[in-house]
């Protein structure tokens, strides 16, 4: 069966094998590029996203139909997984001091577009990966993951309020950490560069990871 995702959900808590390697196929990318911008590894991104559908395979009855898509509820699991995983590996790294200060800002109209045009997406993607977490996931399930935020707020267990400042803090140190990292450039060498979409369909390209037995971060 094809099927819609809450059906192939509905179909692997019934038990189907089939189900789930055609929710596997289908959706892994997506998880594989949320876990790759978190942990900035290829290594590091395989583990999580076996990690999710080990969880998926286990705890598929924990999703409920009507409350978030498929994806978000895979990119909330992938969430749990790559912090434990960023934890385990980098335990003292400091929190941002300024949490949700600029809750009220006015967020920019263009995620990241007028940057990724302008930067190439290597720089970018390293800028990402120098966020602290809060904003990285945030930028990264917004911008990158283009979900909605109510989605992320559903994602990231917190408000809608909370994902804007976020977003909103998030691009400003971006903005930051991408102007301060090399001279200025002429128009004509950032108008040869790629956009920041190009980096995400490339992370979905790359060879799907084979599931092994794993531990649960659900």
């Amino acid at each position: 069966m094809d099927g819609s995702d809450d059906e192939l959900m509905a179909a692997i808590v019934a038990g189907d094998r089939e189900a789930f390697g055609r929710l596997y196929h289908r959706r892994w990318p997506d998880v594989y590029r949320f876990a790759l911008h978190m942990t900035g590894t290829p290594g590091a991104a395989d583990d999580v996203t076996q990690d999710v559908f080990m969880v998926v395979m286990r705890g598929a009855a924990r999703y409920e139909p009507g409350r978030s898509r498929v994806t978000a509820w895979l990119c909330g699991i992938a969430r749990n997984c790559a912090r434990q995983r960023l934890d385990r590996d980098r335990p003292f790294q400091p929190l941002d001091e300024e949490d949700d200060a600029c809750r009220d800002a006015a967020l920019q109209p263009d995620p990241l577009g007028d940057l990724t045009r302008a930067e190439g997406i290597e720089r970018v993607r390293k800028a990402v990966l120098n966020l602290p977490i809060r904003y990285r996931e945030v930028v990264v399930l917004c911008d990158l993951q283009e979900m909605s935020y109510a989605e992320a707020a559903d994602v990231l267990a917190c408000a809608v309020g909370t994902v804007r400042s976020r977003l909103h803090r998030g691009r400003q140190l971006l903005a930051t950490k991408l102007s301060a990292a090399d001279p200025p450039r002429t128009a004509s060498q950032a108008g040869t560069e790629q956009g920041g979409a190009a980096a995400t369909q490339e992370a979905a390209k790359q060879p799907g990871p084979n599931l092994r037995s794993s531990r649960s971060c659900a």
